[in-house]
């Protein structure tokens, strides 16, 4: 995991932050646009994440289906 990339958990809690933000609204029009662009690449850290435990299961199923 680099610095700039938060583990899953941290970038969902974030995101879950920056929807609630924006669902409240009283922001300006650019710290909506900031807080959007936010959410986006928090979103894509979540996906990213997911995305790497799909494939670390898959390689374990694959490894265990694998004769022996």
């Amino acid at each position: 995991m680099t610095e700039d990339k938060p583990s899953y958990e941290a970038a969902r809690e974030e995101l879950v932050d920056v929807v609630r933000r924006l669902e409240a609204g009283g922001t300006t029009l650019e710290e909506s646009l900031a807080l959007w662009e936010r959410g986006e690449r928090l979103a894509t850290i979540c996906q990213e994440w997911l995305d790497g435990a799909r494939q670390r299961l898959d390689a374990a199923i694959e490894a265990e289906e694998e004769p022996a």
